[in-house]
């Protein structure tokens, strides 16, 4: 049996994930930032992110698992380059074709996987020296826990009936413990959507260790 028991994620259409709308705009802050022009959407879904960023004039490369996300993507964005792809795949085939990237971006994936090490770790393989992860997640604090609970929101929040959904909950300290553990170094936060401290999501920012 495979390990991997949701070989399709739901996606069928191009538009852009609602959480989009508040984390887009911080991620290309960040890559301008950066003067970033080569970067990977790690878990790319239906390439709404990558189409973003080549709108705004960088050269985006999309890797999904879900090969009905790829196909989406391939179909909305023609000019972009997607491979099915997953954080447990090797990907120098990939490195072979595009080369590396000065930059790597996951939104929205590390909440999901049963082994989040493995996308640090892949990640490194994509980037040149001293490249770029971004990573973003649902943001979990004391104050917004607090908040879920004293709203009788908990089973919401963390419900067990969404196939392929949120299987870890992350904090600022679980996630920069998990990206320095595996080749990174944290060099920024920010925290997207709402009032401090009761943030949507997380942004996490790294570089790569020499």
């Amino acid at each position: 049996m495979s390990s991997d028991l949701v070989n399709n994620y739901g996606w069928a259409e191009a538009e852009s994930p609602e959480s989009c709308e508040y984390i887009a705009p911080i991620v290309h802050s960040i890559l301008r930032s950066m003067d970033v022009q080569r970067v990977v959407d790690i878990g790319a879904g239906n390439g709404a992110l990558c189409g973003l960023l080549s709108a705004a004039g960088m050269n985006p490369v999309g890797i999904e698992y879900d090969a009905l996300g790829v196909e989406v993507a391939c179909r909305a964005y023609p000019s972009i380059n997607f491979y099915q792809a997953g954080v447990q795949d090797e990907p120098a085939p990939i490195v072979a074709i595009e080369g590396r990237f000065e930059a790597a971006v996951s939104t929205e994936v590390v909440e999901h996987l049963f082994a989040p090490h493995l996308l640090p770790r892949f990640a490194s393989k994509l980037l040149a020296p001293c490249g770029k992860l971004i990573v973003t997640t649902p943001y979990h604090g004391y104050f917004k826990n607090l908040a879920l609970s004293v709203a009788g929101r908990w089973d919401r929040h963390h419900t067990a009936l969404w196939h392929g959904g949120h299987i870890k909950f992350w904090s600022r300290a679980t996630l920069t413990e998990l990206l320095e553990a595996n080749g990174f170094r944290v060099v920024g936060f920010h925290g997207v959507g709402r009032m401090p401290y009761l943030w949507k999501s997380m942004v996490l920012v790294a570089e790569l260790k020499g």
